[in-house]
């Protein structure tokens, strides 16, 4: 049964109390967990988030760029074009700078204010709260909820139920068909999965991702967040005692007690907890955070509106749960900066400094030469050296390039063939050319050359080193 706080005129609070033994927000694998509707500043703030990240992952990849997709993940082809970069698997460097600066980020951001991405940026969350909107719309508030469960089977709680499911599964194949729209592009995926056009590895990964979202965030919601996400048992190891997280004020709030709210709660020998559970029915994961810090609270502050709600209506200051520290609770001073705060801090910043430089000096241009093997040399009829070559030339960037090719390491040499190439973006070209060398300059049996590629502006060019051959 859920509990209700009622003003009452002669200015008394009548509580409702659940056994605590059988609250329906006590998880096990048979009792779901019925989630109360809240409001405050912290659930528009999360709202907001959810709102904004849910925005960026929509519109992402319909944006063009120079005609082409933006951000276009295509591992068939091996290629991962994000605006004007294109990144190739020998540019999987600059995706690992990414993925260790995200997570110092992340570490950062943990020691110093716990798990905040979990509760307000986490796709798992906004997608379980999108999915609980639905819920809420089909089959009403909590009390009405768990009323309708308890209900026999009838065409009200079919049509209701069926609802339900059904805008859950609406939701979940855009969000895949949006998903898988990063790695294909994405006006194509929309036209043809809905036309029963589209391949078979396109429609299977939208029916795999749309059947992942809807049994995460439909049916999973809480026990990823306590039982499968590894976030949530490694993050005590960056929390210390001056890490903000939600947490209840025992000094404060004990004994709990239920009390008229005219009376003084010194009087009474009670603390300003009512023991009114509303910070357990509003909580996604099911915890009462009155029990201490858990590993299962994901910051997210719904016990921190419902709680301030409550106070505001016996006209206790809020706070009782609030944003803190454990130093804090104890009565000290938080210390913001902190040995392993400054430690991950630095530690990104240098990071973004070589993902930074990595970018910045990546040449947008990548050349391979292969000698024939079939041949080491042969001598023409004026009497030159000759070694044939074959140039291989990817070309990096985004538009159609024209280069020219030289050679340096000899004083005397001669290209025979076509020197220039013109080379579609994210294309490689082959280009067979003979180098031809004077006798008298060829004063070894190996000697280095060195093949220069160089577009038509001069301003990207790339060298690569072989070696000339004759005996």
């Amino acid at each position: 049964m859920e509990q209700k706080i009622e003003v009452q005129a002669a200015d008394k609070v009548k509580i409702h109390r659940p056994d605590p033994d059988k609250r329906s927000n006590a998880y096990s694998p048979r009792n779901r967990i019925y989630v109360r509707d809240v409001k405050g500043t912290l659930e528009w703030f999360r709202r907001s988030f959810g709102f904004i990240l849910l925005f960026v992952f929509a519109v992402l990849p319909w944006l063009q760029w120079h005609g082409e997709q933006a951000i276009l993940l295509d591992i068939a082809e091996q290629r991962f074009r994000i605006f004007g970069l294109t990144m190739w698997p020998q540019d999987f460097t600059i995706l690992a700078w990414i993925f260790i600066v995200s997570a110092f980020a992340l570490f950062f951001v943990t020691t110093l204010y716990g798990r905040v991405w979990c509760g307000f940026m986490c796709p798992q969350t906004t997608w379980t709260f999108i999915f609980m909107w639905f819920e809420k719309k089909f089959e009403g508030s909590r009390n009405q909820r768990m009323s309708l469960d308890k209900r026999p089977w009838d065409f009200d709680k079919f049509w209701r139920k069926a609802g339900k499911h059904t805008s859950w599964v609406i939701v979940s194949l855009l969000t895949a068909m949006i998903f898988v729209g990063y790695f294909m592009d994405v006006r194509e995926l929309f036209t043809q999965f809905w036309t029963l056009d589209a391949g078979f590895w396109a429609t299977f990964s939208v029916v795999f991702f749309a059947f992942c979202t809807y049994g995460n965030a439909g049916w999973m919601r809480e026990i990823m967040c306590t039982h499968m996400c590894p976030y949530a048992r490694f993050q005590s190891a960056m929390f210390d005692k001056d890490t903000v997280t939600v947490s209840y004020d025992p000094n404060r709030g004990e004994p709990r007690g239920g009390r008229s709210r005219k009376k003084d709660p010194k009087e009474l020998g009670l603390g300003d907890c009512i023991d009114c559970y509303m910070c357990v029915q509003v909580c996604p994961t099911g915890i009462d955070i009155r029990n201490g810090l858990q590993y299962e609270c994901i910051n997210c502050g719904a016990c921190v509106d419902a709680c301030n709600d409550v106070m505001d209506k016996m006209n206790y200051p809020r706070g009782l749960i609030r944003f803190t520290t454990e130093r804090n609770l104890q009565g000290g001073r938080t210390h913001k900066l902190r040995f392993k705060a400054v430690g991950y801090f630095v530690v990104m910043v240098v990071m973004t400094g070589l993902l930074i430089w990595d970018i910045s000096t990546r040449v947008p241009l990548q050349v391979d030469v292969l000698r024939d093997r079939n041949q080491l040399y042969s001598i023409n009829m004026d009497g030159w050296v000759q070694n044939v070559f074959t140039l291989k030339i990817l070309n990096k960037s985004q538009q159609t390039q024209t280069y020219k090719i030289t050679a340096q390491g000899f004083e005397r040499s001669q290209l025979i063939g076509d020197d220039t190439i013109t080379v579609g973006a994210g294309e490689v070209a082959t280009l067979p050319i003979t180098l031809a060398v004077h006798p008298d300059d060829v004063t070894e049996r190996v000697q280095d050359v060195i093949f220069t590629v160089t577009n038509e502006a001069g301003d990207v060019s790339e060298q690569h080193v072989s070696r000339f051959l004759y005996e």
